[in-house]
């Protein structure tokens, strides 16, 4: 049986779309973060916000990185919740 010519790093097509699901949430959420109008808490959320995604980005089980995604998704509408109230 040939090697495969691909290197070993290459991600699957559902991994790729996974990565790609992780990569709009987190853009999502830092978009989110820009709309807090207090400085020291715009800050806080920005540094917490990558410490979450850089914490977890060993992850390698599908169920593990879905209920991740889910969580995040979660807290993200918590934010634009608590934004739209402030703005109201």
């Amino acid at each position: 049986m040939a090697a495969s010519r691909l290197p070993p790093t290459t991600l699957t097509l559902k991994q790729f779309m996974r990565r790609q699901q992780v990569l709009l949430l987190y853009r999502r959420i830092l978009q989110a973060i820009r709309q807090v109008p207090n400085d020291s808490d715009r800050r806080y959320l920005k540094d917490w916000a990558r410490e979450e995604f850089r914490r977890n980005k060993s992850a390698t089980e599908e169920d593990t990185i879905r209920m991740m995604i889910t969580q995040g998704n979660m807290q993200l509408k918590e934010l634009e919740k608590t934004l739209a109230l402030a703005k109201a």
